[in-house]
């Protein structure tokens, strides 16, 4: 019984300490856009070819 003593203002420690996690995360906008992440990796290969494509223009322009 005089474990709940400890186990008690602990658990409620950890609690606000989630809570304020949690509201300092919708403060600084962690959660603002969710599905454009997860899209962007689809499309990074297209990237990843463009990158070359752009840089070999590039050298054309400079000579």
């Amino acid at each position: 019984m005089s474990v709940l003593y400890v186990v008690i203002p602990i658990a409620l420690l950890m609690s606000v300490g989630a809570v304020a996690t949690f509201l300092w995360a919708v403060r600084r906008g962690q959660f603002d856009d969710l599905s454009t992440p997860s899209m962007r990796m689809l499309h990074d290969d297209d990237l990843l070819q463009q990158k070359p494509a752009e840089t070999e223009q590039e050298a054309k322009t400079k000579d």
